[in-house]
């Protein structure tokens, strides 16, 4: 049996009519539907008579009926509890009307779903070790924080972030990741994602001109298409996507480790973008999403530090750092643009949650995070070694990797054809294979998959490319 504490009941009994029988029909009911699980446990008789200005001896009279009809159990001393059996698991099947949406509820809900996985599978996207995570130190920083919390903290927070994060945060970017900013120009979000929806209804009217790269970051796609913007993809090379020779409001780039492919954008190339945004004026994204996790030489400077005219917002987040549950993101805009988005930003949902802002403050502050970043750094490169080894392994007409000196996944050409019967097959394998050609915003797609590795252990990246050369060699055979 349950020993949570006693729920409460909100009930109403009519003044007519026998109460005993009115209040076995309410309960009765709510446990049919489900409303009260099996094992719950219910309020004292005297609670409820409180609660319901009516006698002791009638709640008393409606528990003893319920247990007699097999509704209730109660334990002397313990209380009355939901009966463990004999009771509907689920709640009868609506057959009404389907509700109507909007336009605009239609046209989101018809966008391609960005599914975050939940749990650690081999191959799932993007995905950090979290049980490499350092929980103890974070505990002992929460527990800090929450001893020094001042009421006011416990209020609404500012729409900008706390001044005490953002400085953290801008002193790790400007010694860490060449950002070139001041607390004054950073905006703490909720995730990345909520950043681009903001800026996409901010900066675009309807039919606005969006340049993003050939294969794109699905999250940016819906943000600007649910703006109502026109997207143009751009050719991509060994160096980036190419510059463009036409105009745009906007521009969306993954320079740092371009999604999904890989590779790093040349300084020669990133200055050839700055220079086209200086003359039409336009605005670029710089999304910079897993850039700490660069394993090969030196990585150019962040578009934002060669940015000389101020029309580069730089994108962050702290899922691929920490942990993707912690749900905290961050902006570095031109200062011309800070008021505008921070107003905007507290018209929609008011501020970021005040607690993870303070830890993750004292995190960084207290040398923690640098530790953190040093070690999974030196982990993921290693894990990356051993799955391109692993798969350069595999028959050189089958797969093909595309170059990459970061991140927390590779991304890899299928040379034989379509992918959609290999993912189905290694779905049932416990394979999570995220594809390439959805990604692909220009026509013939690449057939291929990202492949994440991070959160994997050596043994366990071993073992899935064993299962993904089953499934390969079984799709070969089968031709």
């Amino acid at each position: 049996m349950s020993q949570r504490s006693s729920i409460w009941l909100s009930l109403t009994l009519a003044e007519r009519g026998n109460r005993v029988t009115q209040l076995c029909r309410v309960i009765r009911t709510a446990i049919e539907k489900g409303q009260l699980s099996a094992g719950e446990r219910l309020p004292s008789s005297r609670q409820l008579a409180n609660d319901l200005r009516c006698s002791r001896t009638t709640v008393e009279s409606a528990y003893q009926r319920l247990t007699t009809q097999g509704y209730l159990t109660r334990l002397l001393g313990q209380g009355s509890f939901v009966a463990q059996h004999g009771l509907p698991t689920t709640s009868p099947p609506y057959h009404g009307l389907p509700p109507t949406l909007s336009t605009r509820g239609q046209k989101l809900l018809a966008q391609h779903q960005c599914l975050d996985p939940r749990t650690i599978q081999p191959f799932s996207a993007g995905v950090p070790d979290v049980q490499a995570f350092p929980l103890k130190q974070w505990a002992d920083v929460t527990r800090q924080v929450m001893a020094t919390l001042s009421p006011e903290q416990l209020l609404y927070g500012d729409p900008q972030g706390m001044a005490n994060c953002r400085k953290a945060i801008s002193h790790y970017l400007t010694l860490s990741r060449q950002v070139n900013c001041t607390p004054s120009q950073l905006i703490i979000m909720n995730s990345s994602q909520q950043a681009l929806q903001l800026l996409a209804h901010l900066l675009l009217e309807e039919g606005d001109t969006v340049l993003t790269e050939a294969l794109c970051y699905q999250g940016a796609v819906n943000a600007f298409r649910q703006a109502g913007a026109v997207l143009a993809p751009q050719p991509m090379d060994t160096e980036g996507a190419l510059p463009p020779t036409h105009t745009a409001k906007l521009a969306y780039l993954t320079p740092g480790h371009h999604y999904p492919l890989g590779m790093t954008m040349s300084k020669p190339r990133r200055q050839q973008w700055l220079d086209w945004a200086t003359r039409q004026q336009s605005w670029i994204i710089e999304d910079d999403y897993d850039g700490e996790y660069h394993y090969g030489n030196d990585s150019p400077p962040s578009l934002q530090r060669l940015d000389r005219t101020q029309k580069v917002i730089y994108l962050g987040t702290f899922s691929k750092t920490l942990f993707p549950g912690i749900r905290l993101a961050y902006m570095v805009v031109p200062p011309s643009l800070v008021l505008q988005i921070v107003n905007a930003r507290q018209r929609l949902d008011s501020h970021t949650a005040v607690l993870s802002q303070a830890v993750v403050a004292r995190f960084i502050s207290e040398g923690y995070f640098a530790s953190h970043l040093r070690l999974m750094k030196k982990l993921y490169a290693a894990r990356r070694r051993l799955l391109i080894e692993l798969l350069e392994k595999c028959p050189e007409d089958t797969l093909r990797l595309f170059p990459s000196e970061g991140g927390l996944q590779l991304a890899v050409e299928y040379l034989k054809g379509s992918t959609s019967a290999i993912t189905a097959a290694a779905g049932r394998k416990g394979l999570v294979l995220t594809e390439l050609a959805p990604l692909c915003l220009t026509s013939p797609p690449i057939n291929g998959w990202i492949l994440g590795f991070a959160a994997l252990t050596p043994q366990a990246i071993r073992r899935a490319v064993t299962l993904l050369n089953e499934v390969l060699q079984h799709a070969a055979s089968s031709d």
